[in-house]
Formats: structure tokens, C-alpha cells, sequence
């Protein structure tokens, strides 16, 4: 059986863990380097982008996640998740941010891209490989472009910003702007725990 550990230093990790056992799978809490040698796959959660990134800071947990992802273990981010393992960020107000990320994927994210807590939604989008899901975008960021093994997978269009990428794969690497954990669609995770399992 797979085990997928859920990083949990900060934000909504608890739901993630109750998705995955839910689904049958063992999931730990994932806080420090020695946890990621019990598990096969790692989900990093949504949260505030800058803190995770502080506290994996911290916590020695930078270059021990860049290894688990070198030994070809499949890592997803959600939403602030998603924004911790670009190469670039930016806010779509004040410009590139230089915040602490892992720099695992060669993606451009932009934080908070659809707007302020009250501008939240729930959509339905389809991803490459996974298909239609139903998703909600809270303080959402977006991903403006991939480049060298990144591809964008998911789009959606919003009547203010127009067409922005919500889904990215590198690899084992899969970055996700939105909250696959609220709404009780689960293909997401059916299809990460797919990629423990190849």
C-alpha cells in the first residue's frame, strides 16, 4: 500500500490526510527530514506561501524534500503548495516576490491572481490525465507559464483575467493552484496516488 505523507507545518493539511484515509491509503504528518523516509509521495498543502516556506526553512526541510524528489518520489502542491515549489513568483500587484520557495518545478506563479478571499469560487476543470474535476479556488494563485520539462495541464477561463493556467506536471512533480480537498472530488488524488504506484 502506498504511504503519502501530508507536510504539516502550516496550513489545511488535516483535510488532505482525511482525504487520503478516506481512500484507504496510509497518510502521515510529514514535520521534519527523518518523516520523509517513511513514506512514498508527499502532498504539500495550501496555507500562506511564505510561512511554509519560512518554516521548511527551519525545520531542515528544503534540501531534504529536493532529495525525496531526486529519488524520483511524486510531490503535489496545493494551491500555496503549488506557489512553494515554483522557480518563479510573483503577486500580481507588488511583482516578483524573492520569497523562499523549494524551486522545484519550471513554473511562473502568480499569487492571490483571482483577487482577495471574498473573490473565491468553485469551478469545474478538466486536467490532462485526470479529467473534469470539481475544485474550489480560494486566494488562488495561477500559473502564467512552464518552460523546459514543466507543461501546463489545466486552464481555466475567468471573466477578469481571461485564460491563466490552474495545473502543471514536471515529471513525478505536479502543481495544482486550487483546493482539491474541500469540494469531495477525489480524481486528483486517485490519480497522484496512481503515480506512487507505476
Amino acid at each position: 500500500m502506498a504511504r503519502i505523507g501530508v507536510l504539516a507545518l502550516q496550513g489545511d493539511y488535516l483535510e488532505h490526510y482525511q482525504v487520503l484515509k478516506g481512500l484507504g491509503i496510509e497518510a502521515r504528518y510529514v514535520k521534519t527530514p527523518s518523516d520523509l523516509r517513511n513514506i512514498d509521495a508527499l502532498i504539500i498543502p495550501g496555507g500562506e506561501s511564505t510561512t511554509i516556506g519560512k518554516l521548511m526553512a527551519i525545520k531542515g526541510m528544503v534540501d531534504a524534500v529536493r532529495e525525496f524528489v531526486r529519488s524520483g518520489s511524486p510531490v503535489m502542491g496545493t494551491c500555496a503548495g503549488a506557489i512553494v515549489m515554483a522557480k518563479k513568483v510573483f503577486d500580481r500587484v507588488l511583482g516578483e516576490t524573492n520569497q523562499p520557495t523549494l524551486e522545484l518545478m519550471d513554473i511562473n506563479v502568480i499569487r492571490n491572481i483571482f483577487g482577495r478571499q471574498k473573490n473565491s469560487f468553485v469551478a469545474r476543470v478538466y486536467i490532462d490525465e485526470i479529467g473534469d474535476v470539481v475544485v474550489a479556488f480560494i486566494r488562488a494563485p495561477g500559473i502564467a507559464e512552464a518552460w523546459n520539462g514543466a507543461r501546463i495541464t489545466g486552464y481555466i477561463e475567468h471573466p477578469q483575467i481571461g485564460k491563466i493556467g490552474v495545473a502543471a506536471k514536471q515529471g513525478n512533480l505536479i502543481a495544482l493552484t486550487f483546493h482539491p480537498e474541500i469540494t469531495g472530488d477525489d480524481k486528483v488524488y486517485r490519480y497522484f496516488i496512481g503515480l506512487v504506484k507505476r
